[in-house]
Order: structure tokens, then sequence, then C-alpha cells
């Protein structure tokens, strides 16, 4: 099919904003020049796109498989352009990042702060997701890298490490018989524990690191933040499985203690990950050099 990229445009910020009205406003249009757009690109594919009703509109299942493809194609062009509006002193830049809460937290946040005071008219956007959401959300177009734990499998994403984090367990006094003790995996699985979801790689590492050692850690409590197991934790809920940088002002002030494990736990890697055939723009790679460069700061 040869279809005008103009009634794919169009057919993008209709579904986008599931109106017509808000379309036609977002592109300086009529409202009937983009219905006609829509009824003409309806017609070029043989497939009804959207479920019409008085007041709002709705994708139909072939206006959704249209969409997913379009938005990621949409997403590459935005990209395109930025990369092209940028000029040579990283004065109009944009970055879109992808991390998870906890390592922007602990690990980002005082990069961006110094890039941005470098560079103060530089945009970065970041996007809050899991290591396995982040992978997806680089290969759809709306990230330029992502931080995620490593090993990442997938062919088409390059990796550049980027450093090691600590996870440690943490308990408060009410568990103060295990305080400058050691204390076996084993024998930690017997008590209360807080810990990451399924989901997290946190949690995917430690279960792997346990189930290896024939140990099924099972949790008191899952949850998918990290601050709220510190919380837990203070208040005597249970050990908490946390980032070791997450901890350390609750240790300072003694109202949590490290649980000092007989097995070493491994320590995990984050790396910064970029799509192997997509150039990221240059306001990205600068950022990521700067990342890479203070990386033990």
């Amino acid at each position: 099919m040869d279809i005008n990229f103009e009634l794919y445009k169009i057919f993008y910020h209709v579904a986008k904003n599931n109106s017509f009205s808000d379309a036609a406003a977002k592109l300086h249009v009529s409202q009937s020049a983009v219905s006609q757009a829509v009824k003409n690109l309806e017609a070029k594919t043989g497939s009804q796109l959207f479920f019409r009703k008085t007041r709002e509109i709705k994708l139909t299942p072939e206006g959704e498989l249209l969409f997913k493809h379009i938005e990621q194609a949409y997403n590459f062009i935005k990209t395109a352009e930025n990369k092209l509006l940028e000029s040579q002193n990283l004065v109009n830049g944009e970055i879109r990042i992808g991390v998870s809460d906890t390592i922007c937290k602990y690990y980002l946040i005082d990069k961006i702060d110094k890039f941005i005071k470098k560079h103060p008219k530089v945009k970065i956007q970041v996007i809050n997701r899991t290591s396995h959401q982040i992978q997806s959300i680089l290969q759809e177009g709306k990230i330029d890298f992502g931080i995620v734990t490593l090993p990442v499998h997938e062919k088409g994403i390059a990796v550049e490490n980027f450093k090691y984090v600590e996870d440690i367990f943490v308990a408060s006094n009410r568990f103060i018989e295990l305080k400058g003790k050691e204390v076996s995996l084993k024998e930690l699985s017997e008590y209360p524990l807080l810990m990451l979801d399924r989901n997290s790689s946190t949690r995917r590492n430690i279960d792997f690191f346990a189930q290896k050692k024939g140990i099924n850690l099972i949790p008191e409590i899952e949850l998918e933040s990290i601050d709220l197991l510190l919380e837990f934790a203070k208040i005597g809920l249970g050990i908490a499985h946390v980032l070791k940088e997450s901890a350390s002002s609750f240790i300072d002030k003694n109202e949590l203690f490290k649980v000092e494990l007989k097995e070493k736990l491994a320590l995990r890697k984050l790396g910064i990950i970029t799509m192997k055939n997509v150039p990221v723009s240059r306001t990205s790679a600068e950022f990521t050099k700067f990342l890479v460069q203070t990386r033990n700061e």
C-alpha cells in the first residue's frame, strides 16, 4: 500500500488523544480535515480503525494493531528530529532515560544535577520502569538509553558496564539476637523477610543465589519500593533485603543494622543499554560518557 505519511500522522494523534477535535487542535487543522483523513486511511487499509460514539472514540482491534506500530515509528521519527535540532554545544538537546526508582535515587540524581548545571538548557526526561520493562521501551524508541541490572540477552541491545552495587539484609533491634553474628542464608530464611516483588531484577538475583544453595526464600511481605521495605524493617515487621546505599542513613542512626551473612552475596552489575543499530544523539552520548567517567564518585 502506498499511503501518504500525513494520514498516519493524523491517525496517530487521533488515537493518542482519543479525540478528533483534540487531534485537530494539536495539528492546527480543521476537525473535518482530520475526520476525512481517517476515513481515507480506513479506505486505503480496508479496515475500520475506530469505534465512533457521540462524544468519544475508541480503537478497533485493527486500529490497536496499527497504532502499536505507528506509535513506535513516530517515536523514532521524533527522536531523529530531536537529534537534528541539537546544537553542537548541547544547548537544545534532550535526553530520555529509563531507570528504576532505586537506581535513579542513589546513583543518578546527583549525576543529573551536575550535568544540568553545566548544560542548563538540556532537557532530561526520566521514565521509571523495571529492568525488563526498560529493555522493552528502549526497543520501542521511547528512551535513548536505559540503566539496568545485567545481564541483558537481547541481541539488538548494546551494553556498556556502569558499576557494581551491593544488596544487603537489614533488621531492627527486634532481631537483636542477629546483631554482630554471622548468619547462614538458611537460618535467615526462617525469619520474616521483606523483599521486592519477584519481577524485579534485585529479587531475581537473590532468589537465584538462594536456589543454587537449595534454599527457597518466601517473604512475609513483597513490595515494589525499597524505601517502604526499609520503613517496615524499621518498625520491626521483618528483615529487609535492600540496596546497601539505601540503608546507610538508617544504619548510621542505629535504626537498623546490617545482618552479616556467612555466604557472600554476589555483587549486582549495572549496565547502560542502547540500541545497536540506532545511533544516540550527541547529548545522550555526552551524558552516558559523563556517567561512566564519574561512576565511582
